[in-house]
């Protein structure tokens, strides 16, 4: 019996994306799984049925179609849980830090759900890593959006009536975005600068041609976790490195914060001083808006000006870049369903045991197992799971 996989419209606010891509259906469909794909879910990415259906999916009428019997659910967001199937694999990005309520909602659904933001940083889970995928084009997007809002030119020109002298671009934050936005704004010709809390970020961000803005003392040399993100720093650490980035950002014609600290608010990096200090005509764009803002004065899905200074605010910078941010997004999901879909059979195979399946799920068997949000063991699990089958058995007997 083949596999079906369900692909679901995106019903969230802001989010064109679709999970997967006419490249991606072919290749599943190359593995003897059946994709089922409801009416209209690539739109907003440029992705036709026409397109799908000639990759070889199936184009249904409406979700819950889709759905019926999969036992693959694939995802950009968390659907609509009720209309999930008992059993079946959810695979998205769920937001377990942001919607905690949902992982028990998904848990007595009877789903199991795994969540691609939390995918370790390992070698062989690269290809599969959609918060690098994502938030790279987020970068990219963040120059652009400046350069919209932006009154003057990026690059130095030299004409018969004047030079115009080059941009200064800020980045705050050399993650994934942060390296993409230096290498974007310096292909624009800016004269760029950027910080980070990670001291080992110095040699990415001169390697692209930038500056890099940083305190450097014994704290910064532990500043980054295991799985590469960044730590919170101390308060007096805080305090010499706002002083610094104030002094830096009063000289930028363009700021762009990237700095996010999972499960935590985004950091406060640009206070008010700092943007009343910024000469009118400057741009700043907060890439962490969503979850709370590196910037105090931004606004989730706003523009808003103070004292001459644009502060841009966009939801879901990815979807911005729908069609692009979904072939890549549908591919991290390809290379990850090789954990799940034995390539041979193209039946489910999964090894509960595997560091990334460990990593990425939140519930099993009807119970919530990830222990960062609230759940059980994986031994614990399979114990209740045991537990809840010999109850179903005593049952069924009397």
């Amino acid at each position: 019996m083949s596999l079906t996989i369900a692909v679901v419209k995106e019903r969230g606010a802001h989010e064109r994306r679709v999970a997967v891509s006419p490249e991606t259906v072919k290749k599943l469909v190359a593995m003897g799984c059946v994709v089922r794909i409801e009416a209209g879910a690539g739109e907003g990415a440029s992705f036709t049925d026409h397109l799908f259906a000639e990759a070889g999916g199936t184009i249904v009428d409406d979700a819950a179609q889709a759905c019926k019997g999969a036992q693959i659910v694939l995802a950009v967001q968390t659907p609509d849980i009720e209309i999930l199937p008992k059993g079946a694999l959810l695979i998205g990005m769920l937001a377990p830090y942001q919607n905690t309520d949902r992982i028990q909602a998904l848990a007595a659904q009877g789903v199991d759900a795994f969540s691609m933001e939390l995918v370790p940083r390992i070698t062989r889970a690269q290809a599969m890593d959609v918060l690098s995928s994502q938030s790279n084009l987020a970068g990219y997007k963040s120059v652009l959006d400046a350069a919209e809002h932006f009154t003057r030119a990026f690059p130095m020109m030299m004409t018969a009536a004047g030079t115009i002298p080059p941009a200064r671009v800020f980045v705050m934050g050399a993650g994934v975005a942060g390296l993409q936005a230096i290498a974007t704004a310096r292909r624009l010709g800016a004269i760029v600068s950027a910080t980070d809390v990670r001291l080992a970020a110095k040699e990415q961000v001169q390697s692209l041609g930038a500056t890099f803005v940083m305190v450097e003392d014994e704290e910064t040399r532990q500043a980054e976790t295991s799985g590469g993100y960044a730590k919170e720093m101390s308060e007096a650490y805080k305090a010499k490195q706002a002083a610094l980035i104030e002094e830096t950002i009063r000289k930028q014609d363009i700021v762009i914060t990237t700095a996010l600290i999972p499960g935590r608010p985004a950091p406060k990096l640009v206070t008010e001083a700092m943007v009343k200090s910024m000469k009118p005509g400057s741009v700043i764009v907060d890439l962490a808006v969503e979850q709370g803002g590196n910037c105090v004065l931004s606004k989730p899905g706003k523009t808003v000006e103070v004292g001459g200074v644009k502060i841009i605010g966009h939801r879901n910078v990815p979807g911005r870049l729908a069609t692009d941010a979904s072939a890549l997004y549908a591919k991290n999901l390809l290379n990850f369903l090789g954990l799940v879909v034995d390539k041979k059979t193209g039946d489910l195979a999964i090894n509960w045991d595997d560091e990334i399946i460990k990593a990425v799920t939140l519930t099993r068997g009807g119970v919530a197992v990830h222990p960062q949000f609230g759940g059980a063991s994986p031994e614990k699990s399979d114990e209740k799971t045991s537990e809840k089958s010999e109850k179903s058995e005593k049952k069924a007997a009397s």
